[in-house]
């Protein structure tokens, strides 16, 4: 990178709130600080099992876990200096595919409970009124379908989790045909998975919404890809 460029990975997990997550938030900041990254997205899953498993209480109260492992990040990434940024991979009820979303936070949280009872086109309707973004992760998955392209703002054109075969190229070519914004992060959950790939921009940012604004303004960012394609 030169100069002011300011490369960030736009798909982290926490094991506080992932399940899959092998890494607790305090080493995923510390794992990607030392990767040479400027920020991360945390992106912990959003879904409706895990809002189940915790029980009959408050939504408020279910909305601070959710953001228990994105704030002990942004804790830590404040004392080393990393930028660590809210996003979240949601997943709705009728259907096993993900969509990372980014702009959010903790107000439109608490205000828009169960946000996984949503299907992804009355869920489009709502972020629309706000300044947010939505993004289909590794469509092309075995078991997985790409979206109707009218219903996103983009895709996640290169996804980096060594355990998975996303067939990139696929990704690729969907957003490429469709005039979709593009977008790749390492998706992880392990040590080996940090700073497998994300996206570099010509000067930092302080949030996600700023993250927002840029992809309105240009419509594409750098891809960074820093590992063979899983597929």
């Amino acid at each position: 990178m030169k100069g002011q460029s300011f490369l960030i990975d736009t798909h982290v997990h926490t094991s506080e709130v992932s399940s899959c997550g092998k890494v607790s938030a305090v080493e995923m900041v510390r794992y990607y600080k030392d990767a040479g990254y400027q920020g991360i997205i945390i992106t912990d899953h959003y879904y409706d099992g895990y809002f189940e498993l915790l029980g009959d209480q408050p939504w408020e109260t279910k909305v601070q876990k959710f953001l228990s492992g994105y704030r002990a990040a942004l804790e830590e990434g404040g004392r080393i200096g990393l930028r660590v940024m809210l996003g979240m991979e949601l997943r709705f009820h009728d259907g096993v595919e993900d969509y990372l979303v980014y702009g959010i936070d903790e107000d439109f949280l608490v205000e828009n409970p169960e946000l996984y009872k949503h299907t992804l086109e009355s869920f489009k309707k709502l972020i629309d009124n706000h300044n947010m973004l939505i993004f289909q992760a590794h469509p092309f998955r075995v078991g997985l379908k790409p979206a109707d392209p009218d219903l996103l703002h983009g895709v996640e054109v290169f996804n980096g989790n060594p355990r998975h075969n996303s067939h990139n190229d696929l990704a690729y070519e969907f957003a490429a045909k469709n005039g979709l914004l593009m977008i790749a992060g390492s998706d992880a959950h392990q040590p080996q998975d940090v700073g497998r790939a994300g996206i570099c921009l010509p000067h930092p940012i302080c949030s996600v919404r700023e993250l927002v604004e840029y992809y309105r303004e240009f419509k594409q960012v750098e891809i960074v890809i820093n590992c063979e394609d899983t597929g």
